[in-house]
């Protein structure tokens, strides 16, 4: 990770990555302005898409660098661009911003442009600022300069295409004096003035420019709003020791890592594969990445890697891997500028050494909805416990992440989209990534579906608005494997790299790290799409009729696991070279687990969604799984479950770990006991709602402990996670005593005390090898 100090200072960039302009060099009263350095480097960026590393654009997707300045491409309302080294923290101190506005196009009135100050979520940290929706403007719209609740008019408005904007903040009495005044470009002649005294308050926060000052309109409205204006802005300028100056909060070029390390039991010993993504770069940016590691004093190169074009991944695979030590590496990026010049950007992290002859300790995650984000309290937790590995199983992302919609098609806007999304993500965990290997699978709305049935590839025949209810893939094959490759391109090889259907790529397969074998399966990317049978309600995955038999549901040729991935599973269950204990990671638990579905009250009799259905095919992977003696530790529910399968008959295979959301956003309940499910063998803690079941499906699912949320109703972020039953898990994997220690945290506690409350009811647990195949100890 950098470790660029935070420092309060008038703003002072490095002259590599600065541009000295003179704003309103000429005017009217004929004396120059004094030269500052700007914050932007876009006048010597070649174009594309990215901004750069100090800056978040509201949608990326919608802004460009175009001849040297930032560009929105879209009409629509309230495009912003926000500064990620620069907020407001003393507004008494005073501060000065200064931009070029540049008109683009407008189609009817003219929605305006210009700063945004103040701009501050619950808890005012600049990555969640990003997506407030508040702030104070600054700027002009419609003819009249804008400054909070103020107005005034703008000299020759009718023909004004670009105009340079002066916003200061002095401090007066217990508040502070801002003012507005909007400049010729050619000239420096005033063009209008307003002024508004603020208090000090509104004014904490990230400073942003704004494109269309219009609310935003949900993507796919029939009717465009009156109010549609596209703008571009140069030579972005801020100073004042109003702003703390935090440079380690740049995001980019490099944004993270990821990466794996496993025993390929070949010649080619242990494998270290690692990804390096940057933002989505332009055609005559450097396309390169260089990979070094530390020896001694020294740093040896391991090579470049090209970068992805679509997915904008740079991986490397480096065979025969020294797995007995901890080996620093770095990645550099060149970024080559218009002029000639070139910034260098690093990020550095550790490879850890294989952690033999000790207990291995994962860290499970899955399910981030935003509304949390950036996950602190998670994040903190995983820094303070220094997991040997982290699984993130699933739904690193959901379709509302930073708001403006999805994009369906076609494949280039779409791919866009998604990797503004998926951003959120690196951006939130990135610091603890960089020194730990980390697993991260796909799911349904990484995808941009509420569901998924991947019909082994095949394309959605007829889409509906949530993509939640029919079999195949919403989206595009090229961006399915973006989505496929952000995630996975640093796993360990996989076991059948033949793709599916669209030429969708596959990843199932194992890693073997700590005495441990990992297998690693998408249990959806084949599973039948629930139109396949008849459920009686208007949703096809879903059964609302409690009378409703859903045995019946059980048809001949449904497809869970397929058969590829089954082939692997029975390959793998056999195979102990390196290792004495296995665990199966995927994306849903095989049972039923949950009875209530979005409300307290929502009662739901079967979702197709979950593992336990279909149902024959279920079985067969609980009895592929059954000599494996594998720990199944998975996600999606938002739940977190603790339970063992049955095939033929009770407790008789796997147990399944399902860990909870870190942010849930709809939520789920297990209460059986309120609707009247029969249950034997209650555990002997006595816990409400556990014991041995026949889910919905007539599937046998011993339930030991479930971590039932509350109704989710704080206004603080951090809160309502915690109340809606947020956290993340542990497992322990001890290879001498061949024992897996499971553990559930919520989110609000600090896992390192040893608070037994930190932790949801029934956890921690700690199961043997031998039980995962029916030879059971807990009771």
């Amino acid at each position: 990770m950098r470790n660029d100090p935070d420092r309060r200072t008038v703003l002072k960039l490095a002259a590599a990555a600065s541009a000295v302009v003179s704003v309103g060099a000429s005017r009217a009263d004929g004396a120059g302005a004094a030269e500052v350095e700007v914050a932007d480097a876009w006048s010597k960026t070649h174009d594309r898409v990215w901004l750069g590393g100090d800056y978040w654009a509201n949608p990326m997707e919608d802004w460009r660098i175009v001849d040297g300045a930032a560009e929105c491409q879209n009409l629509g309302g309230n495009r912003s661009v926000h500064s990620l080294t620069h907020q407001i923290t003393r507004p008494d101190q005073g501060f000065r911003m200064t931009v070029r506005v540049e008109q683009v196009e407008t189609k009817g009135k003219d929605a305006g442009a210009g700063f945004r100050i103040g701009v501050r979520s619950d808890i005012n940290e600049h990555r969640s600022n990003c997506f407030a929706g508040n702030g104070l403007n600054a700027g002009v719209r419609d003819g009249q300069l804008v400054l909070g609740p103020k107005q005034a008019p703008l000299k020759d408005a009718a023909g004004l295409k670009a105009f340079d904007l002066l916003l200061t903040a002095v401090a007066q009495d217990d508040k502070v004096a801002l003012t507005l005044e909007a400049m010729s470009p050619e000239s420096g002649a005033s063009l209008g003035k307003v002024s508004y005294l603020a208090p000090g308050d509104a004014l904490l926060g990230n400073v942003a420019l704004v494109s269309n000052y219009s609310p935003p309109q949900r993507r796919g409205a029939k009717q465009p709003p009156a109010a549609r204006s596209r703008y571009r802005f140069r030579s972005w300028q801020m100073e004042g020791d109003a702003f703390t100056v935090s440079p380690a909060q740049r995001f980019g070029p490099l944004l993270w890592s990821m990466y794996s390390l496993s025993d390929s039991r070949s010649k080619e010993g242990f494998v270290m594969k690692i990804s390096a993504l940057t933002g989505p770069l332009g055609a005559q940016d450097n396309q390169t990445v260089e990979l070094l590691i530390q020896t001694g004093d020294d740093w040896k190169s391991l090579g470049e890697a090209k970068l992805d074009p679509d997915a904008w991944v740079a991986a490397f695979r480096v065979p025969n891997w020294d797995e007995s030590k901890a080996t620093p590496y770095k990645l550099v990026y060149r970024e080559k500028h218009t002029d000639g010049s070139e910034t260098p950007d690093e990020w550095t992290g550790t490879i850890q050494a294989n952690p033999a002859g000790r207990p291995l300790r994962m860290a499970t995650l899955t399910c981030q909805n935003d509304y949390a984000f950036p996950y602190e309290p998670v994040v903190r937790n995983l820094a303070r416990l220094k997991p040997d590995l982290m699984l993130f199983s699933g739904d690193q992302l959901y379709e509302n992440h930073g708001g403006f919609g999805i994009i369906r098609e076609p494949a280039d806007p779409a791919i866009l989209n998604y990797l503004r999304k998926f951003y959120q993500f690196g951006w939130a965990f990135r610091s603890v990534m960089c020194d730990q290997p980390t697993l991260c699978l796909p799911d349904d709305h990484d995808v941009f579906q509420g569901n998924i049935w991947g019909e082994g590839g095949a394309k959605m025949n007829q889409g509906d608005s949530g993509a939640s209810s029919k079999g195949g893939y919403a989206q595009p094959a090229k961006m399915v494997n973006v989505v496929h490759r952000t995630n996975v391109g640093h796993h360990p090889d996989p076991f059948d790299a033949t793709p599916c259907l669209q030429d969708i790529s596959v990843y199932f397969g194992d890693m073997v790290y700590g005495g441990v074998s990992f297998g690693i399966i998408g249990d959806r990317q084949w599973k039948s799409g629930p139109e396949r049978v008849d459920t009686g309600s208007g949703r096809a995955d879903h059964v609302l009729d409690p009378k409703f038999d859903c045995r019946t549901l059980d048809k001949p040729g449904l497809v869970l696991l397929g058969e590829r991935q089954e082939a692997f599973l029975k390959h793998w269950a056999e195979d102990w070279r390196g290792h004495t204990l296995k665990a199966l990671l995927s994306q849903t638990v095989f049972a039923g687990v949950a009875t209530h579905h979005g409300s307290y009250d929502g009662y739901l009799k079967g979702d197709l969604d979950s593992g336990a259905w279909p149902q024959t095919p279920r079985r067969r992977a609980v009895d592929i799984l059954r000599p494996a003696m594998a720990l199944h530790i998975n996600g999606d529910q938002h739940l977190t479950t603790l339970c063992q399968y049955g095939g033929g008959e009770q407790r008789d295979s796997s147990w399944s770990f399902c860990p909870p959301a870190v942010a849930v956003g709809y939520p789920r309940w297990w209460r059986p006991d309120e609707v009247g499910m029969e249950h034997a063998n209650r555990p002997k803690h006595g816990l409400a709602n556990t014991g041995e079941f026949v889910d919905t499906f007539g599937n046998n699912v011993y339930v030991y402990a479930v971590g039932n949320p509350e109704v989710g109703r704080a206004p603080n972020r951090y809160d309502r996670a915690h109340e809606k039953g947020s956290g993340f898990g542990m497992v322990t994997f001890d290879v001498d005593k061949k024992t897996y220690h499971i553990e559930s945290f919520r989110f609000l506690v600090d896992a390192s005390d040893g608070k037994p409350g930190n932790q949801f009811p029934g956890w921690p647990l700690t199961i043997h090898q031998a039980e995962n195949r029916g030879e059971n100890q807990i009771g």
